[in-house]
């Protein structure tokens, strides 16, 4: 590992010694957020699965009955029943925090009109059409639902993916930098606290032998 290029002193050791205590603080929260985002993440997975499961079904369901309802009334029929919507409805959405994620949350309401989703007389259609339009109202809160888990997860699983690439920065290029440098000023500041007493020494061996030769 390449080490930093510093001046080996003792002000730039305790410079580095801070710079290495940061870093592993923030290496082990940044693992933990890691850990409780991927947590967050497999529950969200769960979640969706069953919800696209039930979603599908239903929307199948759905589809059959509308199936019926183009073999029992006719195209103009048809039209005709469904060309004037009973109600407007709009989606609504708000925003929560997720593990330091900020998700989204959907929620459709009706703005106006009535709270029936029929929207036709009885007199040119028939009972699959009414279940048709039943359950299609009644999917809508699974659709948003699942359209919620879908996004959060996509949310998470973007966050996990930065959180790693910084706790891999950390364990494997800044930490070991840090740790190396710093070996590195202790050795060079050990060599030259030799080189010192070596030269003490040297220079009081040469005033005691000054002196005992009486110069």
């Amino acid at each position: 590992m390449a080490r930093l290029n510093v001046s080996p002193t003792r002000m730039e050791l305790g410079r580095l010694k801070k710079r290495l205590s940061v870093a592993r603080n923030g290496h082990k929260l940044l693992k933990d957020k890691r850990d409780e985002l991927m947590k967050q993440f497999m529950s969200l997975i769960r979640k969706n699965k069953e919800l696209r499961v039930k979603a599908e079904a239903a929307l199948a369901e759905t589809q059959k009955d509308f199936l019926i309802c183009g073999a029992m009334l006719s195209e103009e029929s048809l039209d005709a029943a469904l060309s004037m919507p009973s109600r407007s409805v709009s989606a609504e959405v708000t925003y929560k925090n997720l593990t330091g994620v900020t998700v989204p949350e959907f929620e459709y309401t009706i703005t106006s009109g009535s709270s029936d989703p029929l929207c036709y007389g009885f007199n040119d259609t028939n009972s699959a059409l009414d279940r048709a339009v039943g359950s299609m109202d009644s999917v809508m809160d699974l659709l948003l639902e699942l359209a919620k888990t879908e996004k959060a997860a996509r949310l998470l699983s973007c966050e996990i993916e930065k959180t790693r690439r910084r706790v891999n920065a950390l364990e494997y290029v800044m930490i070991p930098q840090l740790e190396e440098t710093i070996k590195y000023i202790n050795m060079k500041m050990e060599e030259n606290e030799r080189s010192t007493k070596i030269r003490l020494m040297k220079v009081k061996d040469m005033v005691l032998e000054k002196k005992q030769t009486g110069g």
